[in-house]
């Protein structure tokens, strides 16, 4: 897979990026040659297949990529049916060149997700505030009738004031049609072709899918509830709900029910708890998730934790110049820098007063001196 920087793709994105393309499709920088917007590519490899009559030949011909028609197709009816909503990253278009499904997306000023986790776990309040808007995002595109599909945090990205945009809608479509194509018609090869393409990822395997596989197993709208569970684990733990170093142990761990642990998620518990429900007719929705969210942060506890990474903006901007902090319970503020410089500052209103006290005693002694001549 050829990614230069320079090389336009499709005649229309030139990238500005020097890495290449890698197997879980990290993006790659671009700008629309078109208006010169800043773009993201998300790439997604398609397979070689053999062509035995490619040439009119009965051998088998030379290596070529899989049909993208199908993949492509759905990758766009995507980009067409996701909602418009300030916490979904926008997608412009979907194309296809020398093996490469590119999904073109908004590039906004934020950072990965995955660069905050690098750090360990989040505080609960502040895990509360990104579901909040995860939640509301899952609710939008279930309210379309639609499904997103590949809720990750490689897939979240934590904008300049510290609101999550989630992304990977599109591409997300592309992976399950791909998957579906590779698995068969009869669906029996769907699980391993699948996990190929998806990884050992708890988010991207719900119950559903490892009870009865076949050509309509595929995610719906509470295998996104699901993801967005093990996604808020994830975040409040620092580790995964289920083991992930092998898809059988990932599997095994999934199909034995809902994961241990849950205690470690603190206030959140409940929800993740709900989120995770092996039944997806008994599991939490968008919706109600919401509904939850909105409860827990209208009754967090004040003031906001001051313990935050230096490289994670803050919800509303500090302002700025020296902070004052006032002792509680003291009868006075401790005084900032202008109000020490003040303290020693020369008054201009005691010349003023000595003119004044001047003028009064000569009026009295005048008054006094015109009382005594009579």
């Amino acid at each position: 897979m050829r990614a230069e920087s320079d090389r336009v793709v499709g005649g229309r994105y030139r990238l500005t990026d020097d890495r290449q393309p890698s197997a879980a499709g990290e993006p790659l920088d671009a700008v629309d040659l078109r208006d010169g917007t800043p773009v993201r590519l998300e790439p997604l490899e398609l397979p070689e297949v053999l062509a035995p009559d490619l040439y009119g030949s009965e051998s088998p011909g030379p290596g070529r990529w899989l049909d993208p028609a199908e993949v492509l197709a759905a990758a766009t009816a995507a980009i067409d049916g996701c909602p418009e909503h300030p916490r979904l990253q926008q997608a412009f278009a979907a194309l296809a060149e020398e093996g490469v499904l590119w999904c073109a997306v908004e590039r906004p000023a934020a950072v990965g997700l995955p660069a905050r986790l690098a750090g360990g776990a989040l505080p609960p309040y502040r895990v509360a505030e990104l579901a909040a808007d995860l939640a509301r995002a899952l609710r939008a595109v279930h309210r379309a009738g639609r499904v997103h599909g590949k809720v990750l945090a490689q897939t979240v990205l934590l904008c300049e004031d510290g609101a999550a945009l989630l992304g990977g809608h599109a591409s997300g479509a592309a992976e399950e049609t791909l998957a579906r194509t590779l698995g068969g018609p009869d669906g029996r090869r769907w699980v391993p072709v699948r996990a190929e393409l998806v990884g050992p990822r708890a988010e991207r395997w719900a119950p559903e899918l490892l009870a009865a596989p076949g050509p309509v197993a595929e995610p719906g709208q509470p295998a996104d509830c699901w993801a967005l569970g093990v996604l808020l684990y994830r975040l409040l733990t620092g580790r995964g709900p289920f083991p992930e170093h092998t898809p059988a142990a990932l599997f095994a761990a999934v199909r034995a029910g809902g994961p241990e642990g849950t205690a470690d998620c603190g206030p959140l518990r409940p929800l993740v708890d709900r989120l995770l429900d092996p039944d997806p007719a008994a599991r939490l929705t968008a919706e109600e998730a919401v509904l939850v969210l909105a409860e827990l942060l209208a009754n967090a506890p004040e003031p906001y934790p001051e313990e935050r990474p230096a490289e994670e903006p803050l919800p509303v901007p500090r302002p700025a110049g020296r902070l004052v902090r006032w002792r509680r319970g003291a009868a006075e503020a401790v005084p900032s820098e202008h109000a020490r410089h003040a303290r020693h500052r020369p008054s201009t209103l005691l010349p003023v007063l000595l003119v004044v006290g001047v003028l009064t005693a000569t009026l009295l002694a005048l008054t006094a001196i015109v009382w005594l001549a009579g």
